[in-house]
């Protein structure tokens, strides 16, 4: 079933809904689990926002060929209206192409494809880039939906978060304005296993960095999970307002340019350069598991 706003994805006991503007995914339930937070504007107005061209922020805007762009957080996909490409019961391909306001924060032409294939306990997630002017186009993209925090019926204080593998008890400090700092700050972060609270999320997103596991869960003390297969991205982050009822399991091939960074967008650390003509593929895919597994 099709609205003027959003689309509605059903398989089995599973069903979505997508909105046109950001193709932004603004429901996931799983019987009856509803997964995504709801939103509330007095907290954070969005709900799975689409990261592109870049992920996280610019310092002072975008640099290209000596002109600086105002490209600010996360790029400008998430509020961009994206037409229907292709669409059946479980999936729809949505597409974005450059425009006057884009080219107004991005000087290129592009073609921007985001997919979503719901499954009977999991939706899966395409971002496809494409570079269709003639020179280089560097980019970032990524993934970005707030789970509810609690879910199935935990207590906030009793959920975690378990990588696939052991990783680095510290996480790079968010400057001001953003930024990546070289410094980095202790997490309580034992071997595999992260225990949440809302004083971790104080100094902004936890990033992990080109981390050593493929995939993590959000894990309830019953031992229902949400799971974040990294897939095709480079790094992932976490993130929430302290005291908001949502996490976010992000999923990037990016993130913010580094602190006292200067140089022009095609040289950030991490951004993607496609040659004219040529295309990307990132997927990643975010599994429910309403018992043990």
């Amino acid at each position: 079933m099709t609205n003027p706003q959003s689309i509605e994805l059903r398989h089995g006991r599973a069903n979505a809904r997508i909105a046109l503007e950001g193709a932004e995914a603004r429901q996931w339930k799983v019987d009856e689990h509803e997964l995504l937070w709801p939103g509330d504007p007095a907290i954070w107005h969005q709900v799975s926002p689409i990261l592109f061209p870049v992920v996280g922020w610019t310092r002072d805007g975008a640099l290209v060929a000596g002109k600086r762009y105002p490209l600010g957080l996360h790029g400008f996909a998430a509020a961009q209206d994206f037409v229907i490409d292709e669409q059946g019961d479980d999936f729809v391909r949505m597409i974005l192409r450059d425009n006057a306001q884009t080219r107004r924060l991005y000087p290129f032409a592009f073609r921007f494809d985001v997919e979503y294939r719901l499954g009977e306990t999991a939706l899966e997630i395409t971002l496809e880039a494409e570079n269709i002017g003639a020179d280089p186009m560097p980019y970032a993209c990524g993934l970005h939906p707030g789970f509810r925090w609690p879910f199935a019926g935990a207590l906030r204080e009793d959920c975690r978060v378990v990588f696939e593998k052991p990783e680095n008890p510290e996480v790079p400090v968010v400057a001001p304005g953003g930024l990546i700092s070289p410094r980095r700050r202790p997490i309580p972060l034992n071997g595999a296993t992260l225990e949440l609270t809302d004083a971790l999320f104080a100094n902004d997103a936890l990033c992990f960095i080109e981390p050593n596991s493929r995939s993590l869960r959000f894990v309830a003390p019953n031992g229902a999970s949400i799971a974040m297969e990294l897939g095709d991205f480079r790094h992932a982050a976490l993130w929430m307002r302290p005291g908001a009822p949502f996490l976010c399991l992000e999923a990037w091939t990016g993130y913010s340019d580094p602190e006292g960074f200067e140089g022009e967008l095609k040289e950030k650390p991490s951004m993607r350069i496609l040659a004219g003509g040529e295309r990307a593929r990132h997927a990643a895919r975010y599994v429910f598991r309403a018992t043990p597994g």
